[in-house]
């Protein structure tokens, strides 16, 4: 199964984390909106986002990791189309970017993005999949097993 993906993750708390060869970002206290896209196994993808025992790979695996913060929604849409950029562009237009974040194989200014309110971010998201004709789900819809 292919597509796209966000994770909607809370930050409790205010923090400073080195993410990589990125180096150190700063999180204020709130949402952030991660989008990527998994063109071999969507399950599986995230499913590894989704545990706390995993090696720290991509610039999300950083943040996750960090004990203040915490998945509380997935939205997805499945297709071999790979509309992750797409998708991270319309989220922009109503977000604050996180600069370089996620986004190091491609030419989006970033691939995660602030909000202080869940429900806005959740529903920018679910728009976002909308505008580029897809039907967005959520982990109700998807067998992690």
């Amino acid at each position: 199964m292919k597509g796209t993906y966000c994770l909607i993750i809370e930050n409790k708390k205010e923090c400073d984390l080195t993410v990589g060869k990125k180096g150190n970002f700063h999180f204020e206290k709130g949402f952030y909106v991660y989008v990527g896209s998994a063109l071999n196994s969507l399950p599986g993808r995230i499913k590894r986002h989704l545990s706390s025992s995993k090696k720290l790979f991509w610039h999300v695996d950083y943040l996750l990791a960090a004990p203040p913060t915490r998945v509380i929604e997935v939205v997805f849409a499945t297709g071999p189309q790979k509309v992750e950029c797409a998708i991270s562009h319309n989220i922009s237009l109503k977000s604050k970017e996180m600069p370089g974040f996620g986004s190091s194989d491609c030419r989006c200014k970033s691939h995660l993005f602030y909000f202080k309110d869940s429900t806005e971010s959740i529903k920018i998201c679910k728009d976002a999949f909308l505008k580029n004709k897809l039907v967005p789900q959520d982990l109700s819809q998807l067998s992690l097993k």
